[in-house]
């Protein structure tokens, strides 16, 4: 998918009241409009980077834009992404609105090619018919994906988020631009690796997730070299931090690359999902499903995307894992 830009101005006003930005908030910011060449779901393609409906990062809107705030090569940045009409237009303020709007077709799939999948399974085609938007997003930035990824890591997701939620918004600074309330650009690495204990323990993160963060951060720069690699190469510098196993790197990687060809191996739902729907078995491991997948080499990330958009899931059996209590100091 690679679409074109459109030849539009290159700087905007945004006005109050267009976005639910209060008008004494809203500010010129640089814009570009680009035009894919099929269809596009904002909701779809975007959704993956969002940490639960509280991320101070991610925020949709009513009128259906989406805003993002990234901590960019070139500094913080706010974007704002609305669709309408087949054109794309983004938005964006701060040190790295530039570089957030360079990017904008790859964060929005430019560099997917979905007609390279093939449905061999009934469910999957008509899953792809009904959501001929979707495509996979390229962030291009390896860090803001990978912090998140290690908090959820055996945790529930509802302690995944409220962590990110939480050391974001502390320790964050607030998003360039008139972005709704209260967004914020997650911490630089240097920040994060300054986080007293205590402050993990109160946001629900244990030592072997908080050392696994600190570890990763001390070698940032190394790691966001990770995002000019191929995938694989991009997995295996990922997994030299210890604490880093296949699980936090795919994640990762299907985000910061659009790898479409990264399965998360590891999971305690995904495998089991992808067996009842593929193969009839719930109690499917990860050697289930790869075997299901492997008609989709080279689209099996794509592939459970669209497995878990079909809504065809196996009925639960057992209660959710409960969140554990946090002992306040």
């Amino acid at each position: 998918m690679a679409g074109r830009f459109a030849p539009r101005p290159t700087r905007a006003t945004v006005r109050g009241g267009e976005t639910g930005v209060p008008r004494q908030a809203a500010a010129p910011g640089e814009a570009r409009v680009w035009v894919p060449d099929g269809p596009l779901d904002l909701g779809l393609v975007l959704g993956p980077l969002r940490r639960g409906p509280g991320d101070p990062t991610f925020r949709t809107m009513p009128d259906g834009s989406v805003w993002r705030a990234s901590r960019t090569p070139a500094g913080p940045g706010t974007l704002r992404i609305t669709a309408r009409g087949g054109e794309v237009r983004g938005e964006a303020w701060g040190p790295g609105a530039e570089w957030l709007l360079e990017r904008l077709p790859r964060l929005l799939g430019a560099d997917d090619d979905p007609s390279a999948f093939v449905p061999r399974h009934r469910l999957l085609a008509v899953t792809r018919h009904r959501r001929p938007g979707l495509r996979l997003t390229r962030t291009g930035l390896v860090l803001e994906s990978l912090i998140p990824s290690i908090l959820e890591q055996k945790v529930t997701t509802l302690e995944a988020y409220q962590a990110w939620r939480l050391l974001v918004r502390k320790f964050g600074e607030p998003a360039p631009g008139p972005a709704p309330g209260r967004m914020c650009v997650m911490p630089a690495a240097r920040t994060w690796a300054l986080i007293p204990s205590w402050e993990w323990h109160l946001a629900g993160v244990d030592n072997k997730r908080a050392s696994t963060i600190l570890r990763a951060v001390r070698v940032a720069a190394r790691l966001e070299e990770a995002s000019g690699m191929e995938p694989a190469a991009a997995q295996e510098r990922l997994e030299v931090v210890p604490g880093v196993g296949p699980w936090t790197s795919a994640e990762t990687v299907q985000r910061s690359h659009g790898a479409p060809d990264v399965v998360t191996v590891g999971d305690l739902h995904l495998p089991g999902i992808v067996g009842f729907a593929l193969g009839g078995d719930r109690y499917a491991d990860d050697s289930v499903m790869l075997r299901l997948l492997e008609p989709y080499a080279g689209q099996r990330h794509r592939a459970a995307r669209l497995v878990l958009l079909s809504g065809r899931v196996p009925g639960r059996r057992a209660p959710r894992m409960a969140p554990r209590g946090i002992e306040r100091l």
